[in-house]
């Protein structure tokens, strides 16, 4: 449970610097972190860090498969964790 806990940690954060870094490269009109990728770090676990990243930033905020994707890919790993862990949800 506690290398599961870090790597929770690790890649929030991870998600939550490339939504950072996204928005900074966008803002130099520099080449970008695709969709894909940025999407792809949320199903691994980093949906929350993508979040808060999104709104820290504002940063992709007016893309519905992110406004409305990553709080559902959140929510859905959410009942697994929960699942796992064998926690009841209420």
């Amino acid at each position: 449970m506690n290398n599961f806990f870090i790597y929770l940690v690790a890649i929030n954060l991870i998600a939550f610097i490339f939504m950072y870094e996204d928005k900074r490269r966008a803002k130099r009109k520099q080449w970008r972190i695709p969709e894909a990728t940025l999407l792809g770090i949320s199903t691994i676990g980093g949906s929350l860090g993508a979040y808060i990243g999104m709104y820290s930033f504002r940063h992709k905020t007016k893309h519905l498969k992110f406004t409305l994707g990553i709080p559902i890919i959140f929510i859905i790993q959410l009942f697994i964790i929960m699942k796992y862990i064998k926690t009841p949800l209420l």
